[in-house]
């Protein structure tokens, strides 16, 4: 399931339209000095979480008052949605979430909120590329996994942050486009799932760059390859799973911000205003640069119009790789 990704160059001038939208948003009523709380549906350490916490050390002195990262976890990051879905529609409950938000719909039928329709989306905030990675000593690359995995049709496993979360759908989009049998296994988080793959428990899995690069620096990790269409800046040496042999196989892995549904639309306005000013800022894509990912963001309509069409490639990968609820 792949997307267009914009370059630098549109970004930037995204976010300069945008401040010039919010700019008389700026000095009104909106936020008064209350937090605002960002709720992130995965835990503490997963790649969602860091883009977060890295925006919400910005975003409150932008705002003129504190931003509060609140960590739930659980059911593939529907816990945390359905909360901000019931919250008020005034702009100081925020999501954080990422692709897997458009994959719950299919896998979830009994879903307590309407993805589509019980959000506004503000605004992406960053892509991150995913990282295919095992215990050392296991594969030699990623034509070597496959490899083993034919010759071993269900022998191997593989791990993600939860159903339907992007780290499964890599997976997901990787085995159908390598033909291989394997079985899922998913946890909690990401960090869970690497703790799994260090110990040879888990065979492989696609984790946020931005998670496993202090491990495969270390050498506890071993990196094949990476998910996206293109190499990782930080990682110029490892291979896409396309070069490696996989074609078809690329995912774009991204992290967005998201409203209650029916929050004003000044209020949309100047957070995305805002974000996307952050993270178009030499400090934050210096720090961003450093983990593996890029700013991505857009006005907040165009947003509105890729999650629509996200929704519908999420359903088809769902689909063809038979993905239910474990």
């Amino acid at each position: 399931m792949t997307s267009l990704h914009p370059t630098r160059r549109h970004i930037v001038i995204g976010a300069l339209a945008a401040c010039t939208v919010a700019g008389a948003h700026a000095q009104g009523a909106w936020p008064a000095g209350q937090s605002i709380r960002l709720v992130v549906p995965f835990t503490a350490g997963s790649g969602t979480d860091i883009v977060a916490r890295l925006v919400a050390e910005r975003l409150g002195p932008a705002l003129g008052t504190s931003v509060i990262v609140d960590n739930k976890p659980g059911a593939g990051g529907t816990l945390g949605a359905a909360l901000v879905a019931k919250a008020p529609a005034d702009g100081y409950t925020l999501l954080v979430h990422s692709a897997g938000h458009l994959v719950n719909p299919s896998i979830y039928p009994n879903l307590s909120y309407d993805t589509l329709k019980d959000f506004a989306g503000i605004t992406p905030m960053a892509s991150l590329p995913n990282v295919l990675v095992t215990t050392p000593g296991k594969f030699n690359d990623v034509k070597d996994l496959v490899a083993q995995a034919k010759a071993r049709p269900g022998g191997f496993n593989y791990a993600s942050a939860g159903n339907g979360s992007a780290t499964h759908m890599n997976a997901e989009v990787f085995r159908l486009a390598a033909g291989i049998q394997a079985q899922h296994v998913p946890f909690r988080g990401t960090p869970e799932a690497m703790t799994e793959v260090m110990g040879g428990r888990i065979d492989w899995f696609f984790a946020p760059m931005v998670s496993a690069l202090p491990l495969i620096q270390s050498g506890k990790l071993k990196a094949l390859a990476v998910g996206t269409g293109k190499r990782s800046a930080v990682q110029p040496s490892l291979p896409t799973t396309v070069e490696g042999g996989v074609p078809g196989s690329e995912y774009l892995f991204w992290v967005g911000l998201f409203a209650p549904a029916k929050t004003p639309k000044p209020v949309v306005d100047a957070l995305q205003a805002e974000v996307a000013k952050i993270m178009v800022s030499s400090e934050l894509r210096e720090r961003l640069d450093k983990l593996g990912a890029e700013p991505f963001t857009m006005p907040s309509a165009q947003f509105d119009k890729f999650i629509v069409d996200e929704t519908a490639k999420a359903q088809q990968v769902v689909k063809a790789a038979g993905i239910k609820v474990d």
